[in-house]
């Protein structure tokens, strides 16, 4: 990586977050020394990046820093242009809407030589039979994580047993074809992964939640580290 591409990525990676980042977060993220970053921040501090921080501590970029306009590579548009077709083959059909509405804004700002890579890609995701067929809403049971909206649903496991959950949605995950919801049962008080495809009845309560230590996603992913 470029020099010049380094510190855009280091100004736009502090950019899309509110809390500190650590050199050694910054050096795994750019493939770098933790030296390396250490001398991006001083190089970026000198040239009037308003970056606050310290070695040994983390850094933050102040959040109204404006960050020059986007210029994405012919690597980059192949990998948006793939991504979205991939939400669109197997999301729900309002974030597919999404992802093609994104490229389309993308494709109108481009400089006419990058709108035409991005047109002309090579690279294609088609729907799949393999798919697993999902009855519940899966466009409401993702807007529930983000509004932190409990949910309840019938549930079928793969021996057979038939249960009713009521629990915390934290995310979902893709693990082809399957979609995975992870959550905190409160059925079970533990962690679980649901398949959607065996899920019915998806029930979107009004009762909401907040973190709660033990019970949060950084938890869950904690959880699913311990003997790995």
């Amino acid at each position: 990586m470029r020099k010049a591409d380094r510190l855009f990525r280091i100004v736009e990676y502090l950019k899309a977050r509110h809390q500190a980042v650590t050199a050694d977060r910054l050096a795994e993220e750019l493939d770098v020394s933790v030296r390396t970053v250490y001398r991006d921040i001083a190089d970026l501090c000198a040239s009037n990046v308003p970056i606050v921080g310290e070695a040994g501590v983390g850094y933050v970029l102040d959040r109204d820093y404006t960050v020059r306009p986007l210029i994405f590579d012919v690597e980059e548009l192949d990998a948006l242009a793939l991504g979205a077709q991939m939400v669109g083959s197997w999301g729900d059909r309002d974030i597919a809407r999404a992802a093609k509405q994104a490229i389309d804004k993308i494709i109108a700002v481009l400089p006419q030589a990058l709108r035409a890579e991005i047109l002309q890609t090579a690279l294609f995701s088609a729907p799949s039979q393999a798919k697993e067929s999902i009855t519940v809403d899966f466009a409401a049971l993702r807007r529930s994580i983000r509004t932190r909206n409990k949910v309840s649903f019938h549930y079928k496991a793969l021996n057979g047993n038939k249960t009713k959950r009521s629990v915390r949605p934290l995310c979902l995950a893709f693990f082809g074809p399957v979609w995975l919801l992870a959550a905190w049962c409160e059925t079970r008080h533990d962690f679980r992964n649901f398949r959607l495809d065996r899920m019915t009845r998806l029930l979107v309560r009004d009762e909401s939640f907040s973190d709660e230590p033990g019970k949060r996603l950084i938890d869950y992913k904690r959880s699913q580290m311990v003997g790995k």
